[in-house]
């Protein structure tokens, strides 16, 4: 069996699909499935049970000697939620209990950290363990996984093998439900539909970076389910990640792409970036993906353009799910 928290989500669900496309069905799919926007993102998966999330450790102590793998990508991810208690209970003693269990049972771990961690990024994007405790997060999402990332560091008791992957900006198909937290191509992708052929960008308010011209690591979801993978064949593995295409480009570059797929010629307005985001907004993220690399994956990643055509032909023009 493969346990998959975050299963009705967005990374957890099109990891859920491409291990079925790779021959794998014993999937305990670990969720809160009574949010009926979520729905089409499990529902035609091939899965041995659902489990609801508030359940998950009494259901690992019951059945943890069928459990092959946990890949614990569950967790609030709104940015702009400044609730602590909210992060504190489900992105870190939740994450802490799943972390215990792994001990107890021997089993590996994959979990989702975040590139949010990095803040501003005034110690760059570098996994090495030894940057973790310098780190400041911009908001208490990032804050809940550096506290996170930094507890499991400081663990002497850990899984045999295991890994925190600090997503960058990842987009691609079943995150529909995840309204203002979805990735900009698919805001590009509905406002160019509903407006006039019109996308809207954030303006600069940094005298370093142009409007548009602000920079981020984009990457394609179906790369992160493929890294995923990897790491659960080869489990000779043991710290942080970074998990980005280890490319930076401008959300210019990324309006391009979207323009570019649906054959439109391009408009964009700029808009001032929200108030409330506004100082803790990211201008500059790229993955050092050496760490990764090292580990033994060469795969190559879509490129922004490859992996957005294959978002607005395939899933966002048809309204399908991965």
């Amino acid at each position: 069996m493969i346990v998959i928290t975050g299963a009705a989500g967005f990374i957890g669900s099109c990891l859920a699909s491409y291990l079925n496309e790779q021959g794998y069905f014993d999937l305990v799919l670990v969720d809160d499935f009574s949010i009926e926007a979520k729905k089409k993102n499990w529902e035609q998966k091939r899965y041995s049970q659902l489990v609801q999330r508030e359940l998950l450790g009494e259901w690992l102590d019951n059945n943890h000697a069928l459990v092959q793998f946990i890949f614990h990508l569950g967790a609030r991810t709104d940015t702009t939620e400044f609730r602590t208690e909210i992060f504190d209970k489900l992105n870190l003693e939740y994450s802490k209990m799943v972390w215990q269990k792994c001990v107890v049972y021997g089993l590996p771990l994959v979990y989702a950290s975040s590139a949010a961690t990095y803040g501003m990024g005034e110690h760059g994007y570098n996994d090495d363990h030894q940057v973790s405790a310098l780190l400041h997060p911009l908001n208490p999402y990032g804050l809940s996984k550096l506290q996170f990332d930094n507890w499991a560091l400081a663990q002497q008791a850990q899984p045999y093998c295991w890994a925190g992957l600090k997503f960058f900006n990842v987009y691609g198909p079943n995150e529909y439900h995840k309204g203002r937290m979805a990735s900009v191509i698919f805001h590009a992708y509905r406002q160019m539909k509903e407006g006039g052929g019109t996308v809207r960008l954030f303006r600069s308010h940094h005298p370093d970076y142009t409007d548009g011209g602000q920079m981020r690591d984009f990457v394609y979801v179906k790369d992160v389910a493929k890294v995923c993978y990897f790491l659960m064949l080869h489990r000779k593995f043991k710290g942080l990640y970074n998990l980005g295409s280890g490319k930076a480009r401008t959300f210019n570059d990324l309006a391009a792409s979207v323009f570019n797929a649906a054959g439109i010629s391009p408009s964009i307005q700029y808009i001032d970036t929200p108030e409330d985001i506004r100082d803790k907004y990211q201008y500059f993220t790229e993955a050092a993906m050496a760490k990764l690399h090292s580990i033994g994956y060469s795969e190559p990643f879509y490129s922004l353009e490859e992996g957005t055509k294959d978002y607005l032909l395939n899933y966002l023009i048809q309204g399908k799910n991965y």
